[in-house]
């Protein structure tokens, strides 16, 4: 709940709630402790007194009290303090001497209860005008007559007040001592924290991912290199995506150059009298050519630019119709090949257009680097789909790039294509949880491997799961 006073803490910096319940918590201690201190030496002083009184007390019930008046009571039985000495009957007759306050101390019932044999003693605090006695009543040698010896709290309470004057005292200095020890926590223990926000501030302002320098190895340090890692992690994902942007401008440039090159040639040619029509339908079907390659790199950006979709649409597939499916569709562009076509059922689950486009890219690399009459081999046996061409094969330099995005080998520069096929083939076998590889076939050419998870009997019916389903295969 957003409470008014949540809202207040939080709007708080870090420091002075540092400082805060620095100062809370000792504060609270030093009460605690002063409030025990106080506690235990008001009762040790109370149990001292009454102590001394009944000491007194049944030393004074020995004696006949008789034998003199209450003006003159021995010193002995009233000590050096205001003390009252005198006596009660079970009638309720009181007589007692006179203290320095003229205070009257009224008795009752514990005291009869004395007096009549009821109780052996009995000890209370009395109230007076003026201040409060201890009082405690003995039963005396005279039968129904109790001795009552009452003494002043006043100097318990001086004490008392004293103590409870030095111990706020000291805790007012505990709590301003611990304000400024907090301060110092707050300033020195924080001062990485500090350090971190000013670091990150600076990089949001300037944009610049340099590295924070870490200290130490305690919690922000651990802070301060987790925020490096972010940070690298940012850094080679804005490089990735400038160089994304770099290659596909450089990408785009050379068909649109080429195209509006053509296309001025088209112009010119007709206010000069026109082309032959022999001419015009090759000039036309070069610009149709550089459309469909512009098409295909406008494509194959937008198939890498949905790297996770949130959730996507999944079917039990049989990866050997879509395979087959692929290949009808590259026989029809490349007519001069021959495809030896050997398909296993093997069903998976998945995206049926993005398998079905990764295979097409497959066979369409196959189909470019294969020599005029040449063999394309495509075999589907326990989830592994082999495609393999009789060109002459990928440079080992170049095998560990051929499924990075926008990468062309030297040979294959002059040729058309994005250089983002094989990279789609890669996401989407790692999207399907499998995998794809590249080697060397039996007659010297490319041969590629992709692997997806699944079996060879149709399993039960899958409609939508997410792309972590889909990841796990």
């Amino acid at each position: 709940m957003n409470t008014p006073v949540g809202r207040f803490r939080y709007r708080r910096s870090l420091a002075s709630r540092v400082i805060v319940l620095t100062t809370f918590a000792v504060g609270l201690s030093v009460a605690l402790v002063a409030l025990a201190a106080y506690l235990t030496v008001r009762h040790q002083l109370q149990a001292t007194m009454d102590e001394s009184l009944m000491s007194r007390a049944e030393v004074a019930a020995q004696y006949d009290i008789s034998q003199f008046t209450m003006q003159d009571v021995p010193a002995w039985m009233l000590g050096a303090t205001d003390t009252r000495v005198g006596y009660i009957t079970s009638h309720g007759d009181i007589a007692t001497t006179k203290g320095p306050t003229k205070d009257a101390i009224s008795l009752g019932g514990p005291e009869l209860a004395v007096a009549r044999g009821a109780s052996t003693s009995s000890t209370r605090t009395v109230s007076t005008d003026k201040t409060d006695y201890r009082v405690i009543a003995v039963p005396t040698r005279q039968s129904g007559v109790a001795l009552v010896v009452a003494q002043s709290l006043e100097s318990n309470e001086h004490a008392l007040g004293k103590l409870g004057l030095v111990m706020s005292l000291f805790g007012l200095a505990g709590v301003i001592a611990a304000a400024l020890a907090g301060w110092m926590v707050a300033r020195n223990g924080l001062r990485p924290v500090r350090r971190l926000t000013e670091a990150a501030e600076d990089i949001a302002r300037t944009e610049k991912l340099d590295p924070i320098e870490v200290q130490g190895n305690d919690e922000i340090a651990r802070l301060a290199s987790a925020f490096n890692a972010m940070l690298a992690a940012l850094s080679a994902s804005r490089d990735r995506q400038r160089q994304l942007v770099a290659d596909a401008g450089h990408e785009l440039r050379t068909p649109l150059t080429s195209l509006r090159t053509n296309l001025e040639l088209l112009s010119q040619a007709d206010r000069q009298g026109g082309l032959s029509e022999t001419s015009r339908a090759e000039l036309l079907d070069d610009v149709r050519f550089q459309i469909e390659e512009l098409t295909t790199l406008i494509g194959d950006l937008t198939e890498l630019a949905r790297e996770q979709p949130a959730q996507v649409n999944l079917e039990q597939v049989d990866l050997a119709e879509i395979t087959d499916r692929a290949v009808q569709r590259v026989r029809r562009r490349a007519i001069s090949l021959a495809f030896d076509v050997h398909l296993e059922p093997w069903w998976v689950v998945g995206e049926a257009s993005a398998l079905e486009r990764a295979i097409t890219n497959l066979l369409d690399n196959a189909a470019k680097w294969s020599p005029p009459l040449g063999v394309v081999t495509v075999r589907l046996q326990h989830g592994s789909l082999l495609v393999a061409d009789q060109g002459e094969g990928i440079r080992e330099e170049d095998a560990p790039h051929v499924f990075d995005r926008f990468y062309r080998s030297p040979e294959s520069r002059t040729m058309p294509g994005s250089g983002l096929g094989l990279s789609i083939v890669r996401q989407v076998a790692e999207r399907h949880g499998g995998t794809v590889r590249v080697g060397r076939s039996e007659d010297g050419g490319a041969a590629f491997w992709f692997d997806i998870p699944g079996s060879p009997e149709q399993p039960g019916t899958v409609t939508k799961m997410s792309q972590d389903t889909l990841s796990t295969g």
